[in-house]
């Protein structure tokens, strides 16, 4: 509804009147610039913010009037952003303080997420495996005399004994030099001995149904001639079948096998088969002896070097 001013109004403030004065300024300023050249500018801005008003039936001193066009130059009742600074930098992370610290516990959580994974998946064992490597280290002199002790009271043999203190020698030097990889060598190589001078097992024949007791081969090298094997397995005091590194003579390479095929002389071949033939059963089935303290396997009479492990 229209506003109408006479002498009985009460006159408007003059300062709330000047903001609004420049304010209808702002809106008409692009046209009157367009309009009037710059000296002449002033002057219209104060007549046509006359008509303005009293289009709207209010009456506007041309006091004010003058006031807001002056007042429009100097920017006044136009907010200025603070510049910016320091101060104000700080200020402004306070103000978003509840934005920002919700991102910053998440990525402090994820952080030490991240750290105790590493710690106790990757630092600690590492850690620990470095330890215990240190411990098995210091740990070696004193293990090759154990064992060095321990192979004497397996066996009276001069030559195995003094094959286990240049084992323990081997592993000293290697540790000054600090090749751990032989010094560790050195102490499985004198464990195997100790093991091999306390096994005790015979190399008994194999005669069970379904199973080959001896077989032959005509050897690639030598078509004329004919090789015989007797199919046999080492059984432990307890009657466990043990598992045996053999050294294949047609393949050259070793297996660890359950049975396998010793070469044996013509004679003990033809022997053991008239054996089995009689009632089924191989009477005389020890074909070896491993006794304790000693390495190689006591052989029947015949026995040859050479064994294979496939036929």
């Amino acid at each position: 509804m229209a506003r109408t001013a006479d002498k009985s109004d009460a006159p408007l403030d003059d300062l709330m009147m000047a903001m609004d004065v420049v304010d209808t300024l702002r809106h008409e300023e692009g046209q009157v610039a367009r309009e009037l050249k710059a000296d002449e500018r002033d002057a219209a801005m104060v007549e046509r913010l006359r008509q303005v008003y009293a289009s709207q039936g209010i009456e506007v001193p041309d006091h004010i009037l003058i006031a807001g066009v002056e007042d429009l130059k100097r920017d006044r009742f136009v907010y200025s952003p603070p510049n910016t600074g320091f101060q104000r930098t700080l200020a402004m992370v306070y103000i978003s303080r509840g934005t920002w610290s919700k991102w910053l516990a998440g990525a402090a959580a994820v952080l030490i997420v991240v750290v105790a994974a590493w710690y106790f998946l990757v630092a600690l064992p590492e850690q620990r495996a470095a330890a215990d490597l240190t411990a098995r280290l210091e740990a070696l002199p004193a293990t090759y005399s154990e064992l060095v002790e321990r192979i004497g009271t397996l066996t009276d043999d001069a030559g195995i004994e003094a094959s286990a203190q240049t084992l323990a020698d081997d592993g000293r030097l290697a540790l000054q030099d600090g090749n751990n990889e032989a010094a560790f060598k050195a102490e499985i190589d004198l464990r195997v001995l100790a093991g091999q001078l306390q096994q005790v097992f015979e190399v008994r024949i194999i005669s069970r149904e379904g199973e080959p007791t001896g077989l032959t081969r005509i050897p690639d090298a030598n078509t004329s001639s004919e090789n015989f094997y007797i199919v046999v397995e080492a059984i432990d005091q307890d009657g466990n079948v043990l598992k045996r590194d053999i050294v294949s003579e047609e393949t050259g390479r070793t297996e660890s096998v359950e049975k396998w095929g010793q070469r044996v002389s013509e004679p003990i071949f033809d022997a053991v088969r008239r054996d089995k033939m009689e009632d089924g059963i191989v009477q005389k089935g020890v074909l070896g002896e491993k006794r304790r303290g000693e390495l190689d396997i006591k052989w029947r009479s015949g026995v040859q070097d050479g064994a294979i492990t496939t036929w």
